[in-house]
């Protein structure tokens, strides 16, 4: 399971659509470990004054794996975790997560040429070691 969905917010789900701040409260209380190194990578790039922060450090367990991935994979939890951080994500392997600021401004060129080069797959190849082949 994906979720930790209290009854109240599966019987909403149930009669209609959710307000996305209860999904979004929902995955990070959830997903604790995905949660917190997004967040942590957000706050990295405001406190760097980039617009472009990247995790390289494999989760703790499999459990934090696995949270990782489950948030990644799902359009719909990526979709609300990029709203509410106004930023985008993008992934590799089985934890390297990166956050980038909105293409937007002068600066808006160059964020969306460095996540074209990140998201290539010239850069997916780059990144592949013998450690992460079964991650």
């Amino acid at each position: 399971m994906s979720l930790d969905v209290s009854p109240a917010l599966l019987e909403k789900a149930e009669r209609g659509e959710v307000d996305e701040r209860e999904f979004v409260d929902c995955v990070r209380t959830s997903l604790p470990y995905a949660w917190d190194l997004i967040s942590s990578l957000v706050a990295q790039m405001g406190v760097e004054g980039t617009n472009f922060a990247d995790n390289h450090v494999p989760p703790p367990s499999e459990q934090a794996r696995g949270q990782l991935l489950r948030a990644m994979a799902s359009d719909a939890i990526r979709g609300a975790l990029q709203r509410h951080f106004g930023v985008k994500l993008a992934f590799q392997n089985c934890h390297r997560v990166a956050v980038f600021g909105p293409a937007q401004g002068p600066a808006g060129q160059q964020i969306e040429e460095r996540y074209q080069r990140f998201t290539s797959v010239r850069a997916q190849l780059l990144n592949q070691s013998a450690e992460l082949r079964d991650c």
